[in-house]
């Protein structure tokens, strides 16, 4: 039987842990509450360069002992940079826990930013953009994000080629002095740990470490563009973005978008998969999903297709939505449902997974949520409460992005 603990510790960081008894590891998870939307306006892509040089080397460490130290107590690490949020995962065995939390504090707290380092992280994030040139999907995410999110949470966490040579080892040091500090940080365990000695470790390991006030943790501003754009490329497909507001994960109809999602989506039975490319044929790849900085939340669609079949991709995207409204089967819904539970009682039952998840909740509602509880929320969507759902969160705001030799025609409709 799991056990769940939420504490703020006196150095500042808000703390949860999942006790799962007889797991064979235990998982860690920091979130730093600075991501891509903190980066100064000039200096965009910072976020992740301190990201990807903060393990180059430490005050009491090279960049190759720390990697050493992780190794030896056999550290499987992990880190993301994020729109809202720097995040850092380990698994371990559990005798290793506050080794691990030691080496991270170290990492997040000493580091000497190498400038050789430095230097070749900027070098490896401009290679990256320009390959996302060669990869259209990702490009046009990219592309989209910055129409349908704003200026702040639109950006990219790699920045851009324009800003990335402009930025300098110092201006590396300065923003991770800036928006590193006990106060913003998320940290969460799963495991078979004893939160009192984890709760205690993380209090030796970060007392001191910048200020312990909550700065920093409101929420980045979203601001959506209710606009269609095309960007011309010599491609063979057409790449086609669609995306509208939909609720936070706070929202009481999350449960019924998530069931929405898996109804659209849900695999080879999904109604994007079946109805436009296995029925249709228009598409090579389609599909649907959400995305949830924190207190918004975003519906997307996408799809390639023909530069021929576009238009009516398009069209037939958004008709698969709205018909839902009106021949939505119970069967599609429970289908849905059964598919969300497996894949939460499946790749849920991972302790990364837990920790991860437990990690998430302190970002969105701030407390933890049992997992039971989220699945019996699901469990209980209707098919009239999805019906309720589109009609009281209608697609009637897209912001659209095409990707290709060609842009949509004018009377393509669903605006």
């Amino acid at each position: 039987m799991s056990q769940l603990i939420h504490r703020h510790l006196s150095c500042g960081i808000e703390f949860a842990a999942e006790v799962l008894p007889g797991r064979p590891t235990a998982a860690l998870e920091i979130r730093v509450l600075a991501g891509a939307a903190h980066d100064p306006a000039d200096r965009l892509g910072l976020a992740r360069l301190v990201e990807e040089t903060l393990d180059k080397g430490t005050t009491r460490r090279s960049g190759r002992e720390l990697l050493d130290a992780f190794d030896a107590i056999g550290a499987q690490r992990s880190s993301a940079t994020g729109r809202d949020t720097t995040a850092f995962g380990c698994v371990c065995l559990p005798e290793f826990l506050p080794q691990a939390i030691e080496l991270h504090a170290e990492m997040l707290r000493t580091p000497t930013f190498p400038e050789e380092a430095c230097r070749v992280a900027i070098d490896l994030a401009v290679q990256e953009l320009s390959a996302l040139e060669d990869d259209p999907q990702a490009l046009t995410d990219k592309l989209m994000d910055r129409q349908a999110y704003g200026p702040f949470l639109g950006r990219h966490p790699l920045g851009e080629k324009e800003t990335l040579q402009q930025i300098r080892r110092a201006d590396i040091v300065r923003h991770w002095q800036t928006t590193f500090s006990a106060g913003r940080l998320l940290v969460s365990v799963a495991g078979p740990v004893d939160p009192e000695r984890v709760a205690d470790c993380l209090e030796k390991c970060f007392a001191g470490f910048g200020s312990p006030q909550s700065n920093g943790r409101e929420a980045q501003p979203l601001v959506f563009s209710a606009v269609r754009t095309h960007h011309p490329k010599e491609l063979e497909q057409e790449h086609i973005g669609i995306c509208y507001p939909g609720v936070p994960v706070t929202h009481a109809d999350y449960p019924v978008e998530r069931v929405l999602i898996g109804v659209l989506a849900g695999g080879m039975s999904g109604r994007l998969f079946t109805e436009v490319r296995e029925k249709q044929g228009l598409v090579y790849w389609v599909g649907a999903w959400h995305e949830h900085p924190r207190n918004a939340g975003m519906i997307h669609l996408g799809a390639s297709s023909t530069p021929e079949n576009a238009d009516k991709t398009y069209r037939t995207l958004l008709r698969e939505v709205d018909r839902l409204s009106d021949d939505l089967l119970e069967s599609e819904v429970d289908r849905a449902i059964v598919g969300i539970t497996a894949r939460t009682e499946t790749r849920g039952d991972i302790t990364r997974a837990h920790c991860s998840e437990l990690a998430a909740d302190l970002f969105h509602y701030g407390h933890p949520v049992p997992i039971a509880k989220k699945l019996a929320a699901v469990q209980a969507v209707t098919v009239p409460a999805v019906k309720r759902y589109l009609a009281e969160h209608p697609r009637d705001r897209l912001s659209v992005v095409t990707l290709g030799p060609r842009a949509l025609a004018a009377d393509a409709g669903g605006e």
